[in-house]
Parts: C-alpha cells; structure tokens; sequence
C-alpha cells in the first residue's frame, strides 16, 4: 500500500492547516483507509498478493492490523481496507515496520490494480450513536458518503445537525446505530463525512428501525424542529451516496499479541 503524496503549498497555508488538522487528529483514534480497484480476471492473483503481504507482515512482527472489506455493490471490484484506530504518531512506526514487505506487496499485489486512494478518517463520538459491540461484529457495512457544499457555513450546519441527530438518538433509545466519521487528505473531489451503520447479515440489514430517522428526530424535538434541522442539513449537503461492503476475513490482518 503506498504512502500519501503531499503537494507543494504555500508556507502560511501549510502552518495553519497542519496545527488545526494536528490538534483535530490528537483527539480521538485515527484510520488510514486504502481502497484498491481490481479487474475481474486479476481478482484471485490480487487476492493471493494481499495474503502473501501480511504473511509477509506476521513475519517480520507487525503490529498493526487492518480490517478487509469487499465491495457488495456499486464498484464490486474494489477492496478496502480500514487499519484499526490509533494514534497520528503511530502511522510513523507503521510506515517503518511494513518497510520490510514493500516489495512483496509491489511484486505480488500492485501488478493487479487499477488504481488506489487513500484517506484518513477520524470518527467523530459526538456525531455518532454507536453500538460498539455490534459494529465490531459486523458482517455488513452500508456507507454513506456526505460531500458537502462549500464554504464554513455547510460545514457547521451539517455537524450542528449530526449532533442533534446523536443526542435524540440516545435519548430515544433508537435501533438503528451508526458511526460518524470525518474524511481528511483524500484528495480533490472527496466527501467529507462517512456515515457507517452495521448489520450481522442481509435479514439484519433490511429491516426497517422501529422509528424512521426524522420520525424519531421529530418525537424528541418536535415536528417543527425536526423539519427546520431536516432542512437545514440538505441545504448544508451538496451530494450524497451509498454503496455495502462486506468483511473479509482472509484478506485482513490481525497483529499478534
């Protein structure tokens, strides 16, 4: 997996942005997500070149892991994987400790892709109502991406609104959980947050919250809150999209104890 690019900006924007974007990143655990596009007929050489990386990785005593995900709809061809939350200063030591398999994963696994991307993700507890337990179990993830329209204003009003949303949720006792989790470095054109909710299995998934979200949003604060928050996130988002990933056991990696 290769490491980020980082272009060339003017000296004020880069100090400015670095402390802002350090003191956001030293809060809470941190994720790296690689997302990898493979044609069809290079999936199983793919498949062998990831596992032949983290034996290359046990090996040699890594000791950081990622979870796999495959894609179970829109792109089906393309593979993520989430490294488990951790500090910022930790991506330094798990850049150097995967230096000795570089070259097993440019080998065996970087002929076979079409392309990657890559982000950071800092899940956001405030914006989230999440059942931890749960979502460490789960089999499903349903994602969706908020890119949001430009300028500080969206920026508010749509962390505003996930809050309200996360403190009626848990007062609620709602079904439905899910985690919030803001994008950062991913490059022009990137959403900005990732709304993640879990499920066991499709019957899970599929299942209907005993409340729909602005129904429940609606029982806490009242109808006309809820409608004037309701508004005020879609005006705040300039985009929106969904896809399901499914975990993959065999191509993750688990750092031993």
């Amino acid at each position: 997996m290769k490491s980020v690019s980082l272009c060339v900006v003017s000296a004020l924007l880069l100090a400015g942005m670095a402390a802002a974007h350090a003191a956001e990143m030293e809060q809470a655990g941190v994720m790296r997500d690689y997302t990898d596009v493979v044609s069809p007929p290079d999936q199983l050489a793919y498949e062998a070149g990831v596992k032949s990386y983290n034996k290359c990785l046990a090996e040699h005593g890594f000791k950081f892991g990622w979870t796999a995900w495959t894609h179970e709809t829109g792109d089906t061809y393309q593979y993520s994987y989430v490294t488990d939350p951790v500090s910022w200063a930790a991506f330094d030591q798990m850049h150097e400790q995967g230096k000795p398999c570089g070259a097993v994963w440019q080998r065996d696994a970087n002929p076979h892709m079409k392309g990657e991307t890559s982000a950071f993700m800092q899940v956001k507890p405030e914006l989230s109502y999440a059942g931890k337990e749960k979502a460490a179990s789960a089999t499903l993830l349903e994602v969706t991406f908020f890119k949001l329209k430009p300028g500080h204003e969206a920026h508010e009003a749509f962390m505003a609104a996930a809050k309200k949303i996360a403190a009626a949720a848990a007062k609620a006792h709602w079904s439905n959980h899910y985690t919030v989790a803001q994008i950062m470095d991913a490059d022009q054109g990137a959403p900005d947050f990732a709304v993640v909710s879990y499920a066991a299995n499709w019957a899970e998934f599929g299942k209907d919250p005993e409340q729909p979200l602005w129904k429940m949003v609606a029982g806490v604060y009242g109808k006309d809150a809820g409608m004037s928050m309701r508004k005020s996130l879609n005006a705040a988002v300039q985009e929106s999209w969904s896809h399901v990933d499914r975990r993959n056991a065999d191509l993750s990696f688990t750092a031993a104890k």
